[in-house]
């Protein structure tokens, strides 16, 4: 029986004797999990594993400082542009393939990236791998829902996924480090090529073929108006992180993007076979689920990057130091990953996510007693990391909201609406919030200002998004 995704089980409503361990998985079942999450923890890898090395990758190639936050939103501006682009064509022409032909550009750029000679040779790795990732991220979501029926087994696979999802990007800033100090700057790109070249053969034996069973064009001035909108948007924020907003191609871009995103919206209603179906935009469970899923990335990366330049410059830890801290983070989220949903199938989704965006929001209301003094690490360290397992609940729920009752013909949508607001969220929140901690002369008054501004919008949002979803229970009763 599905899981109601609003409201907690009825007691009349449940299974007499619930698995107390979840869902059992066939080893096939176990095989394509795998294969699937080990996809998305590789693609939230590069979200952090170079992070660290950029002093020494800039050098070694000749890129100057201003130059390095390319080798950022060079991988950021492809993988966030095109997601809803490649969840719907995977959806038309099979998510399988798309899936396979992401695996193997993602490969291929990150070989190129690790032996790159130059910036140009270097950056066209990174943009590569961004094209690869966001083939990689929707059609792996798709596939892992329309394998997974809806409810206990779905519920689980999306915890793995979810927990492997945050764990991804928590590993990459310690391998990071750690890779760069022994190996060099290119074994952190290495490392990506061993992944591939480790899922991309399991893939097609395991891995079912996924689509539509009809044939509708694809929406072609949809597809270049959403993607044209994203890339501008994402270009203008990721920009803004390091020079600010005031600079003509920041402001250029940010008003090009928002135009061309009410234009998707104005084509989209008038399309015949629409990129984005506008009613399912209206469903209350995926337009809340979504900016819980947008507000719980955005403001847990802002977090990290205020926290990692807190560590380093006020408290004076080194980077292995700062990264062992956020390994411990991750150790709790893996924790969270494992119980999110066995909670879901207790209180509900909708419960889940907005509890877990209250707990969020309170405990990073409690890093605002950090100070300059030793015993700032130990209430740091058990904030964020119990916050994380908060952020870990929000992640999983939020998915399990958004995808729940959405046909299989429109999974690879409502997927990629799903990792476009990952996506979005991990780009938007630090420029917008986090460069206010820099921009402040006293980083340790700038660092509490953004966090207790980060607090109150995680608050404000779990009120709204239970009042949303709660209107949509009501309904339904």
């Amino acid at each position: 029986m599905a899981i109601d995704t609003t409201t907690a089980p009825s007691p009349q409503a449940a299974p007499p004797a619930p698995q107390p361990h979840g869902p059992k998985l066939s080893t096939r079942d176990k095989l394509v999990l795998f294969v699937l999450c080990a996809a998305q923890f590789m693609v939230a890898l590069d979200f952090s594993v170079l992070n660290v090395a950029l002093p020494v990758l800039g050098p070694d190639l000749g890129m100057s400082h201003s130059a390095l936050q390319w080798a950022v939103t060079a991988f950021a501006l492809p993988s966030g542009g095109f997601l809803l682009l490649f969840g719907r064509t995977g959806d038309l022409f099979g998510r399988r393939k798309l899936f396979l032909a992401g695996l193997a550009l993602f490969g291929l750029a990150s070989l190129l990236a690790t032996f790159a000679w130059d910036p140009a040779s270097f950056l066209a790795g990174r943009a590569l791998q961004g094209v690869g990732a966001a083939a990689i991220v929707p059609t792996g979501m798709s596939l892992l829902t329309t394998t997974f029926p809806e409810g206990p087994a779905r519920d689980r696979a999306l915890g793995i996924s979810g927990t492997l999802l945050s764990l991804g990007f928590t590993v990459g800033m310690v391998l990071g480090g750690v890779l760069t100090d022994t190996l060099g700057w290119r074994s952190t790109m290495g490392l990506l090529t061993l992944f591939a070249l480790i899922v991309l053969p399991l893939a097609p034996g395991l891995l079912p073929e996924s689509r539509t069973p009809d044939r509708p064009r694809l929406d072609i001035p949809g597809a270049v108006t959403v993607t044209g909108g994203l890339l501008s948007l994402i270009y203008a924020l990721s920009t803004a992180a390091e020079r600010g907003f005031g600079g003509t191609d920041v402001i250029v871009t940010l008003i090009a993007g928002v135009l061309l995103l009410a234009v998707f919206g104005y084509v989209e209603s008038r399309a015949e076979s629409p990129l984005v179906s506008l009613p399912m935009l209206r469903r209350r469970t995926v337009a809340w689920g979504n900016l819980g899923g947008l507000v719980t990335f955005s403001m847990m990366s802002t977090v990290v990057f205020v926290l990692t330049l807190y560590f380093q410059e006020v408290l004076h830890l080194s980077a292995f130091e700062t990264g062992l801290i956020f390994g411990v983070q991750g150790v709790l989220s893996v924790v969270a990953g494992v119980y999110a949903p066995r909670i879901i199938g207790r209180f509900g989704a909708r419960r889940t996510l907005v509890g877990s965006l209250a707990g969020q929001g309170v405990l990073v209301a409690a890093l605002l007693g950090i100070g300059g003094g030793g015993w700032s690490v130990w209430l740091a360290t058990a904030a964020v990391s119990v916050a994380s397992m908060f952020h870990l609940g929000a992640i999983v729920s939020y998915g399990v909201t958004v995808t729940s009752g959405v046909p299989d013909a429109e999974q690879g949508l409502a997927t990629g609406l799903v990792t476009s607001t990952q996506q979005v969220g991990l780009t938007v929140g630090i420029p917008v919030l986090g460069v206010l901690a820099t921009t402040v002369p006293d980083l340790l008054t700038g660092t509490r200002t953004v966090l207790a501004i980060d607090a109150a919008v995680v608050l404000a949002t779990a009120a709204l998004v239970s009042l949303g979803l709660r209107r949509k229970a009501s309904r339904r009763a």
